[in-house]
């Protein structure tokens, strides 16, 4: 049962250190952002440890469709933040980035995006921590295992998950300033589009919204979305190896907002009555 509880801790905590890693370098230079990440985890994993003390009453509560809808509308808070950071992020990205290389600090405090990329750390490490729990419950019940083997398995798994995580992150920043804020905000609109697709899934299955087709396609032969890869996949793009119709329909309009709200930003803050008073604080 080590094994199992180390696969299956590494996993969430891979997939959870996937969009801490992409939030670190989406807010790279923004003021006090170490305060506010930290805020996120430390509440995400307060209530993945609330979940830990009643994982008995709410496995019972959840026998229907129950877990389903709180997961979708945990997944759609995110959407929300997500899609407010990027759109922030749009605005004041290129302002960052030049003060960033000619003064060394941000341009702003950045709280107000902040905010935003708190409440999503907090709902992937709640999800990702809350999905542990749940878990190892799981295996604990079905094999009676011996809680000393789970808990040193688990922490192999976090140690490698986080490591995984870290190593992701620093590759980002090797990125050049003047890049960084284009490739994070791809980054985020994917993830936002992946969790909207994702949420979409979860309350089609409960037959809550039409699925508009139940298997678009299948390449579980190719990536399962169960597989390690295919968990990363699934957290970084919202990959599927059998997505449902409005799964794709979800995935793509969110991607499409993003990406067409963004680009109308940046193209207002380009126009030359937007430039003039930059240019005159010279």
């Amino acid at each position: 049962m080590m094994l199992a509880s180390l696969l299956i801790v590494f996993r969430e905590v891979l997939e959870a250190g996937l969009i801490v890693g992409i939030v670190l370098a989406a807010t790279e230079g923004l003021n006090k952002r170490a305060r506010w990440i930290l805020a996120g985890i430390g509440a995400g994993l307060f209530g993945a440890s609330l979940l830990a003390v009643f994982a008995g009453q709410l496995a019972n509560a959840f026998a229907g469709n129950g877990q389903e809808v709180f997961n979708a509308s945990v997944l759609c808070i995110a959407v929300v933040m997500l899609g407010w950071h990027n759109l922030w992020m749009a605005s004041h990205g290129r302002a960052m980035a030049t003060e960033m290389r000619e003064m060394g600090h941000a341009v702003t405090t950045g709280e107000r995006s902040m905010l935003a990329m708190a409440v999503v750390v907090a709902i992937a490490v709640l999800r990702e921590g809350g999905e542990v729990v749940l878990f190892l419950y799981g295996i604990a019940v079905s094999t009676q295992a011996g809680l000393g083997a789970m808990i040193f398995g688990g922490a192999i798994g976090v140690v490698g998950g986080g490591l995984v995580s870290w190593l992701i992150y620093r590759g980002l920043l090797t990125i050049p300033v003047h890049r960084l804020f284009a490739v994070t905000s791809w980054l985020v609109a994917l993830l936002a589009a992946g969790m909207a697709g994702q949420a979409a899934a979860l309350l089609a299955g409960d037959d809550i919204i039409p699925a508009w087709g139940y298997q678009l396609w299948n390449t579980s032969w190719l990536l399962p979305d169960g597989s390690l890869l295919g968990k990363a996949a699934t957290a970084l793009v919202g990959y599927s190896d059998r997505p449902m119709g409005i799964q794709l329909a979800a995935w793509a309009v969110t991607l499409l907002v993003l990406v067409a709200g963004a680009k109308a930003i940046r193209g207002r803050s380009n126009h030359p009555s937007a430039a003039r008073l930059p240019a005159a604080n010279r």
